[in-house]
């Protein structure tokens, strides 16, 4: 098992989601640092272009962070993204990325420690099925041609 930090690419809510990241990082709650944070809107509003491009660039996984069932703020949003992430968690079995790779989770805008262990296991679970193969080689020094 390798220790490297896997590139992780999260998508949050820009209402629950983003705000316990934020209050995460207020509160010095530790999650890996391979981590970026992207907000939107809604996460109903992310399509699966979005999703799949971000693994064509090389990201390790990618997690979307929205509010509670129930609780979104433009009503069906959440619901929306976890059906359109389902059909990418099978598009990514079906081409031998492993759908594993793709998680939704869905937090309050007070689960600031939810957030940050959600993140560790998350990176744990990516770090487990190793780096994207589509990760586009890097350049060693910026002088390489």
């Amino acid at each position: 098992m390798s220790t490297r930090e896997p590139e992780i690419l999260v998508f949050c809510c820009s209402y629950c989601a983003a705000a316990a990241a934020a209050a995460a990082g207020a509160g010095r709650l530790r999650y890996p640092a391979g981590t970026r944070i992207l907000s939107a809107s809604c996460t109903g509003r992310i399509e699966m272009e979005h999703v799949l491009e971000a693994f064509e660039k090389g990201a390790d996984g990618v997690l979307v962070v929205g509010c509670l069932d129930g609780g979104c703020h433009f009503v069906d949003g959440n619901q929306r993204a976890r059906r359109r992430l389902d059909r990418v968690r099978s598009i990514l079995d079906e081409i031998g990325l492993g759908g594993d790779r793709l998680r939704m989770v869905n937090l309050s805008d007070s689960m600031a420690a939810a957030f940050a262990g959600h993140m560790r296991e998350f990176t744990e679970t990516t770090r487990a099925l190793g780096p994207n193969p589509l990760k586009p080689a890097r350049k060693e020094s910026a002088g390489e041609s």
